[in-house]
């Protein structure tokens, strides 16, 4: 399971449904760019030294940008940025969720159904 920014900082932000969600995953990945995401908005050292204890933690496997997943999100940018405003997180996350055959948790599932082949699990923040 790669988990997609917007569940983690709902996470990080104490949201009950997105504890629980994140709490009953056996292990999960995220991608680099997930990782760089968080990291860009911590506000502090102690906030970004407690990002990292829950990443040691959970024993959370950070999934790196390879020439895969660079050339998957590449033809995706190529086929659809212009018709559904695909941004370059979004499809270097989706990118590697497909090369790597892990599903997606994701709360925002606007920003990939449309993708090919993806494996989308949604979370709805509310019930």
């Amino acid at each position: 399971m790669l988990v997609d920014t917007d569940i983690l900082i709902w996470y990080l932000r104490g949201h009950r449904r997105a504890k629980n969600v994140i709490d009953r995953l056996p292990g999960f990945s995220i991608s680099a760019v997930t990782y760089m995401e968080i990291a860009q908005g911590l506000r502090n050292q102690q906030e970004f030294r407690l990002w990292k204890h829950f990443l040691r933690e959970r024993c959370v496997q950070q999934v790196p940008i390879d020439q895969n997943i660079s050339a998957k999100a590449v033809f995706w940018i190529e086929e659809y940025s212009l018709s559904h405003h695909l941004r370059m997180a979004d499809v270097l996350i989706a990118a590697t969720a497909d090369v790597h055959g892990l599903d997606l948790l994701t709360g925002n599932s606007t920003d990939y159904r449309f993708l090919p082949g993806i494996s989308l699990k949604i979370f709805k923040a509310t019930p």
